[in-house]
C-alpha cells in the first residue's frame, strides 16, 4: 500500500527535476568569446584556395608574412551582424599599424548578393572570400557562426574565437599573440 503512495510523489518530484533542468538548459547562454580549443592550434593553417567576391584568387599560403583574421560570417545571422562594428573598428586601428593584420570575411553558406548588399550598408573594406562548398569551414572545423581565426606570420593558427566578438578582444587577442610569438 505505501508504495502505491510513495511512487507518484517519487514520479512527480522527478519530473519537477527533469523540468528545471530543461529551463536551466534551454535559458543558459553559452560562453561567448571563448579562446576555444581546437586540435589546429598550433598546427599550420588548412590549406585554402578560393575567389572573392570580386573574382580574384585567394590562396592562405599567399599570406604568409602578415598576421591573418579570418572570420567565418553568414548575411542573416544575428551575432555577426552584432559584432560588425567591433569588426570595422579593428580593421580601422589595423590601418595605423605599422605591419597591419589581414583580414578576411569567410562567407559561410550565403549568397554573394546578400554579402554584397550587406556590406555595402555596412561597410567593410576588406576581402570575402567564397565558400560555396563549406569545404574552408570543414577544414577548420567551425561549429557555428561567426567564428573567428588568428593566423601567424608562418601561417600557424593560434587563436580560434567561438562566438560574437566583444569590444576590444580582436585587438587583445592580436597583441598578446604577437607579444609571444612576435609581429
Amino acid at each position: 500500500m505505501k508504495r502505491r503512495r510513495v511512487a507518484p510523489i517519487v514520479s512527480a518530484l522527478v519530473g519537477v527535476v527533469m523540468a528545471g533542468l530543461l529551463v536551466i538548459l534551454i535559458t543558459a547562454d553559452p560562453p561567448q568569446n571563448a579562446d576555444t580549443f581546437s586540435p589546429l592550434l598550433g598546427q599550420p593553417a588548412p590549406a585554402v584556395v578560393s575567389t572573392t567576391l570580386d573574382d580574384d584568387a585567394f590562396d592562405l599560403a599567399r599570406r604568409k608574412g602578415s598576421w591573418v583574421v579570418l572570420n567565418f560570417f553568414n548575411s542573416t545571422c544575428v551575432p555577426c551582424i552584432n559584432e560588425h562594428d567591433e569588426l570595422l573598428a579593428f580593421h580601422a586601428a589595423q590601418q595605423n599599424e605599422s605591419e597591419p593584420a589581414e583580414m578576411y570575411t569567410i562567407i559561410n553558406d550565403d549568397n554573394d548578393d546578400a554579402v554584397r548588399e550587406f556590406f555595402e550598408k555596412n561597410d567593410g573594406e576588406w576581402d570575402k572570400v567564397r565558400d560555396h562548398d563549406g569545404a574552408i569551414a570543414v577544414s577548420f572545423g567551425v561549429a557555428r557562426v561567426p567564428e573567428t581565426w588568428l593566423i601567424d606570420p608562418n601561417g600557424v593558427v593560434r587563436t580560434r574565437i567561438a562566438g560574437e566578438l566583444t569590444t576590444g578582444l580582436l585587438d587583445e587577442q592580436l597583441a598578446d599573440l604577437r607579444r609571444q610569438f612576435g609581429s
